[in-house]
């Protein structure tokens, strides 16, 4: 059994929100835990810092190279669970798993509705919406190295939802769901990672969730900034709305997600209106 809890996502799909979550209730403490310290209990599996010099651009198949060691070293980060965030899928390039399966425990995947992350991910990146659900479309979609991170293979959403699905030892979780129920919702991802399904304490949940609110997180952003945003369209942490993409989307490009993703979208609960 491994050590490496993956924290999966789509980019802007919540899993910014559930490592927020997650430091809250380990820590346990009286005041929110600061999102500028998301690293004392997880880490960014794409940070170059893990794959050689930070400003050195690496390419791919040099990365892949490394993928299995750097996987290993991260389960020496600490003690127990170690939780590592990717936004890579749950596939293979040259013949290199991008989520290493031997140090692996377990997953938690993080799905969103696609038509509101196609409208948090062009606020995010500045981009048009139609060129974010362009590259929502794209199997071979990928973040590229910069030299502050390693390549990062998305492919669509579609294809990424899929691959985490099928990874074994692996809980789903929806965004909307944990915004309508969070006690029901932050629960579950507890009782997951605790020994033989042990319920999360009720108070020590009530806080982490409460810290860990939209409203806390943006606070914070507010006050001292996230040092991790790389948003080119302002705030990291801007509504965490479920639905928003029926006020922001014009019908041909509600049209060309329900097209490209519908037949999966379906199987995730997501009706096409």
């Amino acid at each position: 059994m491994g050590k490496l809890v993956w924290l999966a996502s789509y980019p802007k799909s919540g899993n910014t929100w559930v490592r927020a979550f997650l430091h809250n209730y380990i820590v346990d403490a009286e005041i929110p835990h600061s999102i500028n310290s998301l690293v004392d209990f997880s880490v960014a599996e794409c940070a170059m810092a893990f794959f050689g010099r930070p400003g050195e651009v690496l390419e791919p198949q040099a990365v892949q190279a490394k993928r299995p060691e750097v996987h290993a070293a991260l389960t020496k980060l600490h003690d127990d669970l170690v939780f590592v965030k990717t936004h890579n899928a749950n596939l293979s390039v040259h013949e290199v798993c991008l989520c290493t399966p031997g140090p692996t425990a377990g997953a938690i995947y993080i799905v969103r509705d696609p038509r509101d992350v196609a409208v948090s991910y062009a606020a995010y990146t500045g981009k048009s919406v139609d060129e974010i659900i362009d590259f929502m479309g794209q199997e071979g979609a990928a973040n590229a190295s910069d030299g502050a991170q390693v390549f990062e293979l998305l492919s669509s959403w579609s294809g990424h939802a899929l691959s985490w699905v099928a990874a074994p030892r692996r809980l789903l979780v929806r965004y909307e769901d944990l915004l309508a129920d969070p006690v029901r919702g932050f629960g579950r991802i507890i009782r997951f990672l605790g020994a033989a399904g042990a319920p999360p304490e009720p108070e020590r949940l009530r806080r982490a969730i409460n810290f860990s609110s939209f409203a806390a997180l943006s606070g914070q952003e507010e006050q001292g900034g996230y040092q991790a945003n790389g948003a080119k369209g302002g705030k990291f942490f801007r509504a965490g709305r479920a639905g928003a993409w029926r006020e922001k989307l014009t019908p041909a490009q509600t049209a060309r997600i329900w097209i490209a993703h519908g037949q999966v979208m379906e199987k995730f609960g997501y009706p096409q209106n």
